[in-house]
Formats: C-alpha cells, sequence, structure tokens
C-alpha cells in the first residue's frame, strides 16, 4: 500500500489501541464530556473483541501506519426490534473533507441492511453540525427522544434511519 493511500476496512487486534487514541483524541477536541458518552466506553479499549460478535463490524480509517478514525455498527443495546445502531463515528481532522464520512455511512449502513436490521439510530451532540449534515444527508432523521439505553446520556440529538 502506497503510504499517502487511504483506505477504510475492518478492524484488526492491532487497530485496537490506535482506534482508542483516535477516538479519545477527536472527543477532547470536539470538548465532549468525558462521562455520558463513548469516552468512557470500556469497549473502546477491546474494539476487535467487542465488534467481532454477529451483527456487528467496525471499520477503521487507515493510512500507512496511522488509523484516523473509523465507525461500527451493532444492534442496538436494550431495545426490541431490528434497529441497529451506528457508533463511535469519529475521524482525525487530517481524514475530514475527503468524502470518507459519506464512504464510511455507506458501509456501515450496507452491513446493517445485509444483517437484516430494518432501521439504524446514533446518538450525537447539538455542536456536532458536519457529522448531523452528513447524517441528514445519508437519510437520518430528528427523532424526540433516545431509543434503547446506550448509556450515552450527554448525547442529546438522536436519529433514525429506515434501511
Amino acid at each position: 500500500m502506497h503510504k499517502d493511500t487511504i483506505v477504510i476496512r475492518e478492524i484488526e487486534a492491532k487497530d485496537n489501541p490506535k482506534i482508542a487514541k483516535a477516538i479519545r483524541s477527536v472527543l477532547i477536541e470536539m470538548g465532549v464530556p468525558k462521562v455520558g458518552t463513548a469516552y468512557e466506553d470500556a469497549a473502546l479499549d477491546c474494539m476487535t473483541e467487542t465488534y467481532s460478535q454477529p451483527n456487528k463490524t467496525y471499520f477503521v480509517v487507515e493510512r500507512g501506519n496511522a488509523i484516523l478514525g473509523g465507525a461500527g455498527i451493532s444492534p442496538l443495546d436494550h431495545y426490541k426490534g431490528s434497529v441497529a445502531e451506528l457508533q463511535k463515528m469519529y475521524f482525525m481532522p487530517e481524514a475530514r473533507g475527503k468524502g470518507l464520512g459519506s464512504e464510511m455511512m455507506a458501509k456501515c449502513l450496507a452491513f446493517a441492511k445485509k444483517a437484516g436490521f430494518e432501521q439504524c439510530y446514533l446518538e450525537t451532540l447539538p455542536y456536532m453540525d458536519d457529522a448531523r449534515k452528513l447524517y441528514r444527508k445519508v437519510g437520518f432523521k430528528s427523532i424526540a427522544e433516545p431509543m434503547g439505553n446506550t448509556g450515552h446520556y450527554s448525547c442529546t440529538v438522536w436519529m433514525l434511519k429506515d434501511l
């Protein structure tokens, strides 16, 4: 692979510390609370293991040996129904503005649909304007209250998309 080539691929065990560092870095950059958000999720330090379960996947954005971001799909926690959750979609500054968000969304939503989910849910923060703009562009609509129980009580914007 050419060192400047950016690739989206499934996570591997060697990526665990790199994706945890990238996600926490982006969350700090964005001023996200460290409690009630992905920042405190135990899964951040064992992403490969977390997403190796049925109907789950996590993709990373890689350039050379660096992990510049990622996103995943998982069944929505504590919810009865065929709803996936888009999880932990964050990109380092050098990966933004290159169309990777749209490409990542396409991969994640295609996986969710193939896995048999009927809808995809996500949670975000009101000041993450670029992320919300991307979500709306691919068909997510704002909903009035959270679904399931993700533990991310600091995230106050909830969105849903039919697959």
